[in-house]
C-alpha cells in the first residue's frame, strides 16, 4: 500500500525477510479472507482499494488478541476511580495474572513523561494524576498504534476506535474544525487537524463518562492568544463536538481544546494579524544559533532575517505542544529525505542544537517541518543551479523563430537558455557544445550525443514543453552521477568492505564500520560516537533500502565512505536496507558532502539497484563495478 504500484514476489521476500514462496502464501491467504485486496500479474503484486479495509486484528479469528487486551487494560484502569483488580480482571478475561502482570508492566513503560503515576496496593492497581493527563495518555496510545509517522486517517480512526473512542465522525470533524477556522481568517495547518479532531474525541468521550475538565485546568498557550480569541474559538469547537459526538463540552473543555487548536492547527503568527508575534527572545536566540551553524557547516545561503523570526515562532509552537503531547504528522518524511537530503540533513543538525539548548527532543516529524522551513530559505534565496543551455535549430521565418524561443524560455521557467540559434537547414549537429539540441527538423539517424536533442514542432504545446523539461531534469541527472562515476574510486577505502556484516541492530552496523574506517587512521572513536549520536536524532535511512550513517561533524582526515551489504537486509529502524555506507567527511573536502549524499541516493533511489548490488557484489572491486553500471546505466 505504500509503495502504491507493482512490486515484485522477490522485493517483498527482501524486504520481510522471507522467500518468495512464503510472499505467495501471504498473499493467497490474504484473498481468501478478503477477496481481490491484493492483486497479481506479471509485474508482481498490487494492493487495491479492498486492501485499505483490512484490519489486521479481524484477520485473527481468536478473541482476545493482545493488543485487544493491552486496550482494554487501559481503559479499564483510566475510568476506574477505585483501582483494577489483578486477579478478578484476569479471570474475566479468562487468562492468567502473569499475562494481566505482563500487560501492566507495559503500561507501565507507556506513562513516562504523561503526568500520570502507577500507584499499586496489594493486588489493585490504578493511576494518580489529573483529568488532563489522563487525556493526554490516551492521545500517546492512540499516536503509538500509526506505522511509519504516516498522516493516513482511516489509521487514526481504526486506532482511535481500538481504545474505545467513537471514530466515525473524524473526517466530518476534521473537515469543521478547518474550515470553521479558516472563516475567521486564521492560516491553517491542515496537517495538525488530526491531532486535535483526536483530542476532542477524547473529551467528548471522557465527558459523556462524567469526566470533565474545570474552568481552571492548564491552558497551553498563554499571552500568546488573547482571552478573546480563545473564547471565539472555544464556542466554535464547543458547537462541532455537540453536533458531531452529541456531547456538551464544559467551558474548561472547550478553552483547553482551543489553546490547542491556536497552537497546531493554526500556522504561527496567524491568530492576530494585526499584532504580528515574536518568539521568545531566549528562543529566537538559540535558534539563530543553530541556523548560523548550519550555514558554518554546509556553506549554504540562507535569507537568515525571516526564516529565523518564523522558524523561531515555529520551535516555540513545537514546546508548547511537546507539553501537550500534541504532535502533528508531516507525510512528506520520507520523501523529503530521498529528494532533498541534504535540506534535511541541514533540519537534524538545527534539531540537534536546539535539543541539547532548549532540553527537548524532535521527532522526524518536526524535523521535516524544519526542514520545509530551511528549504524555503534557499529557494528565497534563488536557484543556484546553472541554466542549461540550448542550440535552437529552425530554419524558416525570423517571427517564427523570435516567438518559438521566447515560449521556450518563458515556458521553462528559466532553466534552460537558449545561447545559440541555427537557421540551417543542414547545420553541423556535431558542433553545437550546447546541453541541449532542440530543432524544428529531424536530426540525421546517428549522431553523436543524440541523447540531448529534442524534436518539437515550430508550435509548442504543453506536451512538447514536458517533453523538453524531461530532457533538461535528464541531462542535469546524468550530469550528477558523472561526477560521481568519476569520484567514486578516491571514495571508497580497500579494507573498509563488508558482505553480510552479522549485525542485528543499525548501532552494531556502524561500529563496525566505523572501526574498520578507524584502523585506516581515518576517523577516531570521536567520529563514531558522533555518528551514533546522529543515528539517535533521526534514522539515516534516506530511501528504503539505502542507510548513510555519518557524524554531524567534517572532522575526519580525509572524506571517506565504508560500505556494508546484506542480500537479505538489515532492520533499519523498521526500513530493511541492503546498502550501509559509512560515510566520514573532513573539513577541506565539504563540496563532497553533497556530492556524496545527492548522488548516492540518486542511484539507490530505486529499491531493485540496491537488491542488484547486494545479490552481486561480493568484494569491493565488484561492488564498484555495479555502481559504476548503474550509473551509466541512469
Amino acid at each position: 500500500m505504500r509503495r502504491s504500484d507493482w512490486v515484485t514476489a522477490g522485493y517483498l521476500a527482501d524486504h520481510l525477510g522471507v522467500t518468495p514462496r512464503s510472499v505467495r502464501s501471504y498473499v493467497t491467504a490474504i484473498n481468501q479472507l478478503t477477496p481481490d485486496a491484493i492483486e497479481s500479474g506479471p509485474l508482481g503484486y498490487r494492493a487495491t482499494p479492498r486492501a485499505a479495509a483490512i484490519e489486521i486484528d479481524g484477520l485473527d479469528p481468536a478473541r482476545g488478541t493482545p493488543r485487544e487486551r493491552l486496550h482494554t487494560l487501559i481503559r479499564r484502569l483510566l475510568d476506574s476511580d477505585e483501582g483494577v483488580d489483578v486477579f478478578e480482571t484476569a479471570l474475566e478475561m479468562q487468562v492468567s495474572t502473569g499475562t494481566v502482570e505482563g500487560d501492566l508492566r507495559r503500561i507501565r513503560g507507556m506513562l513516562r513523561g504523561t503526568g500520570l503515576a502507577y500507584r499499586r496496593e496489594a493486588a489493585v492497581v490504578s493511576l494518580d494524576g489529573s483529568e488532563l493527563a489522563r487525556r493526554r495518555f490516551v492521545g500517546r496510545v492512540v499516536n503509538a498504534e500509526l506505522d511509519d509517522g504516516a498522516l493516513d486517517p482511516s489509521a487514526v480512526r481504526r486506532a482511535a476506535e481500538r481504545v474505545g473512542l467513537d471514530a466515525d465522525a473524524f473526517a466530518a470533524t476534521g473537515r469543521d474544525l478547518v474550515a470553521a477556522l479558516s472563516e475567521q481568517g486564521y492560516r491553517v495547518n491542515e496537517l495538525a487537524a488530526a491531532d486535535v479532531v483526536l483530542r476532542i474525541a477524547i473529551a467528548a468521550d471522557r465527558v459523556a463518562h462524567g469526566y470533565s475538565l474545570g474552568s481552571s485546568a492548564a491552558e497551553p498557550g498563554g499571552e500568546s492568544e488573547t482571552e478573546h480569541e480563545r473564547a471565539r474559538v472555544a464556542d466554535l469547537i464547543g458547537g462541532i463536538a455537540l453536533e458531531r459526538f452529541g456531547v456538551t463540552l464544559g467551558e474548561g473543555d472547550t478553552r483547553h481544546l482551543a489553546s490547542l487548536a491556536l497552537l497546531s492547527v493554526v500556522d504561527p503568527g496567524s491568530a492576530d494579524p494585526r499584532a504580528p508575534r515574536r518568539a521568545d527572545p531566549a528562543i529566537e536566540a538559540a535558534v539563530a544559533r543553530a541556523v548560523d551553524g548550519v550555514v558554518s557547516a554546509h556553506g549554504v545561503a540562507l535569507a537568515r532575517g525571516e526564516l529565523v523570526a518564523r522558524l523561531a515562532l515555529h520551535v516555540q509552537n513545537f514546546l508548547q505542544r511537546a507539553e501537550e503531547q500534541l504532535f502533528s504528522r508531516n507525510p512528506m518524511t520520507r520523501s523529503l529525505k530521498a529528494a532533498s537530503p541534504l535540506v534535511f540533513e541541514m533540519a537534524v543538525a538545527v534539531a540537534s542544537d536546539l535539543s541539547r539548548e532548549l532540553g527537548v527532543e524532535f521527532p522526524d516529524d518536526e524535523i521535516t517541518d524544519i526542514a520545509m522551513h530551511l528549504g524555503t530559505a534557499i529557494e528565497s534565496d534563488g536557484d543556484a543551479r546553472a541554466r542549461l543551455t540550448a542550440t535552437l535549430v529552425c530554419p524558416g521565418m525570423d517571427e517564427m523563430r523570435r516567438q518559438l524561443r521566447e515560449r521556450l524560455e518563458n515556458a521553462l521557467g528559466g532553466e534552460v537558455s537558449v545561447t545559440e540559434v541555427s537557421t540551417s537547414y543542414e547545420p553541423e549537429w556535431e558542433r553545437f557544445a550546447t546541453d541541449l539540441v532542440l530543432t524544428t527538423i529531424d536530426p540525421p539517424a546517428h549522431v553523436p550525443g543524440s541523447d540531448r536533442i529534442v524534436r518539437i514542432p515550430p508550435f509548442l504545446s504543453e506536451r512538447d514543453v514536458a517533453r523538453v523539461a524531461d530532457a533538461a531534469t535528464r541531462v542535469r541527472r546524468q550530469r550528477r552521477l558523472a561526477r560521481l562515476r568519476a569520484e567514486i574510486q578516491k571514495w571508497f577505502v580497500p579494507g573498509a568492505f563488508m558482505r553480510d556484516v552479522p549485525a542485528s541492530a543499525p548501532a552494531e552496523v556502524i561500529r563496525a564500520l566505523g572501526g574498520a574506517l578507524r584502523a585506516e587512521g581515518i576517523i577516531d572513536d570521536a567520529y563514531i560516537d558522533s555518528a551514533l549520536e546522529r543515528e539517535r536524532v533521526s534514522s539515516t535511512a534516506f530511501t528504503e533500502s539505502l542507510a548513510v550513517p555519518h557524524a554531524m561533524t567534517m572532522s575526519a582526515e580525509r572524506t571517506a565512505i565504508a560500505v556494508a551489504i546484506s542480500e537479505h537486509g538489515i532492520d533499519w529502524h523498521g526500513d530493511r536496507v541492503r546498502v550501509v555506507a559509512f560515510v566520514a567527511f573532513s573539513e577541506s573536502d565539504r563540496s563532497a558532502f553533497q556530492t556524496v549524499f545527492e548522488q548516492l541516493i540518486d542511484v539507490f533511489a530505486d529499491p531493485e539497484n540496491a537488491r542488484r548490488v547486494a545479490r552481486r557484489a561480493t568484494d569491493l572491486p565488484t561492488f564498484l563495478t555495479e555502481l559504476a553500471a548503474l550509473i551509466d546505466e541512469g
